[in-house]
């Protein structure tokens, strides 16, 4: 489904938040260099992917950055024209939950109240049309109709178990011939069998994560659904707010009349692990995505990300592997195994390893 019909005038605010660490892209992505501020991807980072996919349409004026105050320099540097007043800096790190409900607020303080879209700095697109077409679509519909979340569900290319799913509910709606669907209910990380029978169903979409609304609605949900985290966060008390995602603090509880569900087809991807990144920087699934110094045989399948100058990286017969060698770390795991570098980073900072995170 295309949204290039559809055409309205643009004053919808959007916030891209760019505050988190990326450990599952750990020792690529550091405390202090975050993925998303990593220049990786032809010389630019995904928060710069990010801004250039909808400042052209929406201007820097509307768009809003969320992140940590020690990145403060870094989202300025890499996004020079945006309005300082634009930057929300985090008192701290409670997670996805308490992080929107303050970005609400913030926009509340400035006397908005309207179309609300909520972007994320650490993914890529290869069809960036269909992308703004889905924003602009999702925008018309909360002017219509304030109170409910729209959806964006992404066409999956195949049965991937690591990644949140919406399903989809029958056709609600047409406008302008671009038509929205029903929210028929999420399911997270669901397993490889039940994948598999998602993905055959055509019910199932991918869930990027991206969605749009009005300010006011989203904080009386917030008043509604999450009273500890909005108390927490409206008082300035923004410690004491539960350490929690957004998904489970508002979404997994809403009203399913409440939202609708674009279908899209956006080239999307999260290279939020070692070997998602290998995916998103090869179309081959079978080749390998290699940088720096490095002699391989009978490999295949693999990323070889070698950062230490002077050094060779050689492998042989690797299948499905990931090698990501710095100045001061070196990790080595099969591609199924990276999403447990999460679990690693726990063991490390018990091991007093914090100086290599």
């Amino acid at each position: 489904m295309s949204f290039e019909t559809i055409s309205n005038l643009i004053f919808m605010k959007l916030i891209i938040f760019a505050g988190g660490i990326g450990t599952r892209l750990w020792p690529l992505s550091r405390e202090n260099s975050p993925k998303q501020f990593d220049r990786i991807f032809n010389g630019r980072s995904t928060l710069e992917l990010a801004i250039g996919r909808v400042a052209p349409i929406f201007g820097l004026e509307n768009i809003f950055i969320q992140t940590q105050a020690k990145y403060k320099k870094i989202v300025e540097d890499q996004v020079p024209g945006l309005p300082k007043e634009n930057i929300i800096l985090e008192p701290e790190r409670r997670n996805l939950g308490p992080a929107v409900c303050l970005a609400m607020l913030h926009l509340k303080k400035k006397n908005y109240s309207g179309p609300i879209a909520i972007l994320w700095s650490d993914h890529l697109m290869e069809r960036v049309e269909e992308f703004v077409g889905a924003l602009r679509f999702g925008e018309k519909l909360i002017e219509l109709e304030p109170n409910r979340f729209v959806f964006l569900g992404e066409r999956p290319r195949f049965a991937n178990n690591n990644l949140g799913w919406v399903r989809t509910g029958a056709k609600a709606g047409d406008i302008d011939q671009a038509d929205y669907y029903g929210f028929a209910g999420w399911k997270y990380k669901p397993g490889i069998a039940e994948c598999d029978e998602m993905y055959k169903s055509g019910e199932y979409f991918w869930n990027p994560g991206y969605f749009i609304t009005s300010v006011d609605f989203l904080i009386d949900q917030y008043k509604q659904l999450a009273p500890g985290i909005f108390k927490a966060v409206s008082s300035g008390d923004y410690a004491r707010a539960e350490k929690t995602h957004f998904d489970e603090a508002i979404i997994e509880k809403v009203d399913l009349s409440n939202a609708v569900v674009l279908k899209t087809n956006m080239g999307w991807s999260d290279p939020g692990t070692l070997y998602a990144l290998k995916e998103a920087l090869h179309e081959n699934s079978q080749a390998n995505v290699v940088k720096g110094l490095s002699s391989l045989l009978d490999t295949e399948d693999s990323l070889i990300y070698n950062l230490e100058a002077g050094k060779l990286i050689a492998g042989v017969g690797l299948k499905g592997m990931v090698i990501v060698n710095t100045p001061d770390a070196l990790i080595v795991a099969p591609k199924n195994e990276v999403v447990k570098i999460t679990k690693l980073i726990d063991q490390m900072k018990l091991e007093g390893l914090d100086k290599y995170l």
